[in-house]
């Protein structure tokens, strides 16, 4: 199985950007569709981005779609979530996840990282 580990989260202001990174270990990582979620308080986690195991294929939410990156690092086992142009509602803890498989969507994601705090001001 593999291990993941989030950073890279933070307090920023309306409109920053903030890079997330997750890191791998365990099992290789070139293996597995990559997915970055987010739960803010009092409601359920919700699906971000995906991206398949070659970095080619990517999927992102509506909510997200023209602002996040989705991208990978097989090389260096790391997946990363560049943000930008944030928004208060983007306020959440934000969890990468793995899967065996090959679609990049939402949901099959067996492996989950701690979560990482993202604090977006107005």
């Amino acid at each position: 199985q593999v291990q993941l580990v989030e950073s890279g989260g933070g307090l920023v202001q309306a409109g920053d950007s903030l890079r997330l990174s997750c890191a791998a270990s365990g099992r290789t990582f070139s293996g597995y569709v990559m997915g970055w979620f987010r739960q803010a308080p009092g409601k359920e986690r919700e699906f971000v981005a995906a991206v398949t195991q070659s970095g080619g294929t990517t999927y992102y939410a509506n909510s997200v779609k023209g602002r996040f990156t989705i991208s990978r690092d097989n090389a260096k086992s790391t997946a990363y979530l560049q943000m930008n142009s944030l928004k208060p509602e983007d306020t959440a803890v934000y969890y990468c996840a793995a899967k065996i498989g090959r679609v990049a969507n939402d949901r099959g994601y067996a492996y989950w990282g701690q979560g990482t705090q993202v604090t977006v001001s107005s």
